[in-house]
């Protein structure tokens, strides 16, 4: 064994320039494969880890061993949340040690504690319009274990249990409130908007870890033309079957366990700027992106272990005829079960997606996508067919002639744009726009009051905003509730609609504390979640877009370089009997956006067919543009692909001898 891993190293160093290319080939695809796999990886670890810290603002009722009274309530500044947590210790809880994440202990009456983005806006902003919503002392800042994202605003303010503002917040639930709770601990329960994300980060990974689980895949196969030469030399002086799939995944795993170290390292480099990316109202926590210890080695065995299986696989006809290799015999045509495997997951599609389960969806998603890549040599032969019987020209009989000899080479080169349209469609009809929401007005200011207090409530409104030197229109209006709840009323705060959002902060910080327990809102306030969401998706949608692309485009300029070294004695025996170099550059492009046209709509509309149950918004005009892009971008990279491969076919072309290597 010992030696037949030396011989593959020196034959892995001992292959010449292009060898020695074509393993640096199969390293750059690894390495992208390896850094976008913990991307991905990462992105679920970093919204659990946000699901952790903002559980304790969900308060559990304590059924025995109370030490405090929480309640939570969503305020808002120059657009942005503020989530203020009210915090009543009771008797004995400071003995108790128990305290608030960020905090170093519990918050006394009258303490106020704020996060460090929100510390900076009440000192940025004047007092009118922000500081003077908490009165009280100034204590410390809130650390990172009780945060979201580092620009999050959040206060704790300390209220004894008696304060009128914990009455009021036991006066009943209403949006953006967690109303007053006994608690013993600090615990929680999850937050349902992160679970949202939760779940569209759980599609996205699908979306982005199968293609990249197939390129990865693919890139064992690079040059595989020279490894099958080479490996059914061997067979034909002796080497065992055992011996050849010993040797080749041990070549293989040896280029993909270096370039998995690189591509570790290309992520850890790349973290402080992934961080700055906003999802979910902020950026990241730098540790929030490392996915765990376990998850990246994991990756680092499982990346080398897929080449070199992959690699294996590639091997049959190595093992079975090695003297059908050496002659160059076209191996037999593929079977139509790989499209009826594509047709059979399509027509489950409906009735899975309108499953409730996250899972079941993720799935059938998955299989969909690896479908797809598995009909895609055999729609890639069938064209190739065509392709022949059509051609009127040398370039195209060339072409199609390629493209039935060795489809699985073909569709490596475009595959990776495929998959990518599948992704697109998918997502173009995924990507709502806010304007479904409606203009929610910003000027006005709503808050419940109970009915008897609603009279009192509104001339104290109007006083205030006088003394603010805020112009507005106070009303109130009676609300329709059950028999067995207390009656209330909508006291409503109208400023004009040409007021900026300095004067509606004025308003709202001189209205503060009016109604203890709770805070004026506007109805865009009561959207903002919704509002965020879409502008969300849509950032997700074009990382997980533009990280597809990438995958796609290296893997097509690889690929193309790749069957350039796999066919170079082909090129230049076919130079040296007269046929010009623009002609076989001209059939490398034509075997390349033939079945690329038509692989491409293909998995463009069987996209848009997965994502039709989904599909319960209209979509906006960026929808259709994300897919005309896509086409556009998809085309020009492959193009550029082959262009960038065109000095290597000129250099190959110029000896067509044989290379021992």
């Amino acid at each position: 064994m010992t030696g037949l891993l030396s011989l593959s190293w020196r034959l892995l160093r001992g292959g010449g320039g292009q060898g020695l290319l074509g393993a640096a080939l199969t390293g750059a695809a690894v390495a992208m494969s390896t850094t976008l796999l913990l991307f991905t990886l990462a992105a679920n670890a970093a919204f659990q880890a946000r699901a952790d810290r903002e559980m304790w603002r969900n308060p559990v009722e304590a059924r025995s061993g109370a030490v405090a009274i929480q309640a939570t309530a969503l305020d808002y500044v120059r657009g942005e949340v503020i989530t203020v947590v009210t915090i009543a210790p009771l008797e004995g809880a400071e003995r108790s040690g128990v305290h608030p994440p960020g905090l170093d202990r519990m918050p006394r009456p009258g303490e106020v504690w704020l996060s460090p983005a929100l510390a900076r806006l009440v000192r940025d902003l004047p007092a009118g319009r922000l500081a003077a919503r908490f009165p009280g002392r100034m204590v410390g800042a809130i650390g990172d274990d009780a945060l979201v994202h580092p620009e999050e605003l959040v206060a704790i303010v300390g209220r004894s249990p008696g304060d009128p503002a914990i009455a009021g917040a036991e006066a009943g639930p209403t949006p953006g409130y967690s109303p007053a709770t006994r608690v013993a601990g600090f615990t929680g329960r999850p937050g349902g908007e992160i679970f949202a994300y939760q779940v569209l980060t759980i599609i996205a990974s699908v979306l982005m870890v199968v293609p990249l689980l197939v390129f990865g895949g693919a890139a064992a196969r690079l040059t595989v033309a020279r490894r099958d030469q080479r490996l059914a030399a061997l067979r034909l002086v002796g080497a065992t079957p055992g011996q050849v799939i010993a040797m080749t995944a041990a070549e293989a795993m040896i280029t993909a366990f270096g370039a998995a170290l690189l591509g570790l390292m290309l992520y850890v480099a790349a973290m402080p700027f992934v961080a700055r990316i906003e999802m979910a109202g902020g950026p990241w926590f730098v540790g929030d992106l490392w996915p765990g210890t376990l998850p990246v080695l994991g990756v680092l065995l499982a990346v080398p272990l897929l080449v070199g299986a992959s690699a294996v696989i590639g091997l049959r006809r190595v093992v079975i005829s090695p003297l059908g290799v050496a002659k160059r015999e076209t191996p037999p045509g593929m079977r139509f079960v790989r499209m009826a495997a594509l047709l059979a997951i399509l027509a489950v599609v409906p009735a899975a997606f309108s499953q409730t389960s996250v899972a079941v969806v993720a799935v059938v998603l998955g299989l969909a996508f690896l479908a797809v890549n598995l009909a895609g040599p055999w729609v890639v032969g069938m064209v190739g067919r065509i392709t022949t019987r059509v051609a009127r020209r040398p370039h195209t009989l060339l072409a199609g002639r390629r493209l039935v000899d060795d489809p699985r080479s073909a569709w490596r080169t475009i595959g990776g744009v495929a998959l990518t349209g599948f992704i697109a469609g998918f997502i173009g009809l995924l990507t709502p726009s806010a304007e479904l929401l409606g203009n929610p007005s910003t000027t006005d200011l709503v808050v419940l009051v109970p009915a008897e207090r609603a009279g009192e409530a509104a001339e104290r409104a109007r006083a205030r905003l006088d003394e603010a030197g805020v112009a507005a229109d106070v009303e109130t209006s009676a609300l329709r509730v059950s028999e067995n709840r207390p009656r209330r009323s909508r006291l409503t705060v109208r400023l004009p609609e040409s007021a900026d959002a300095a004067q509606v902060d004025t308003a709202r910080t001189a209205l503060a504390g009016l109604v203890p327990g709770r805070v004026f809102t506007s109805p865009a306030d009561d959207q903002h979640d919704a509002v965020t969401l879409l502008a969300d998706l849509r950032t997700g949608n074009l990382i997980v877009l533009v990280a597809t692309f990438l995958v796609a485009t290296v893997s097509a300029g690889i690929n193309a370089a790749s069957g350039v070294l796999d066919r170079r004695q082909t090129y230049a025996l076919l130079h040296l009997a007269g046929t010009p170099l623009n002609v076989l550059d001209r059939a490398r492009r034509t075997e390349t956006l033939v079945p690329l046209a038509v692989m491409g709509g293909g998995s463009l509309l069987t996209g848009m067919f997965c994502a039709l149950p989904l599909a319960s918004l209209a979509i906006d005009v960026s929808g259709a543009l994300i897919l005309l892009v896509t086409i556009a971008v998809g085309f020009a990279g492959v193009i550029a692909a082959g262009a960038l491969s065109r000095p290597l076919l000129r250099a190959v072309t110029r000896n067509p001898a044989p290379r021992p290597d």
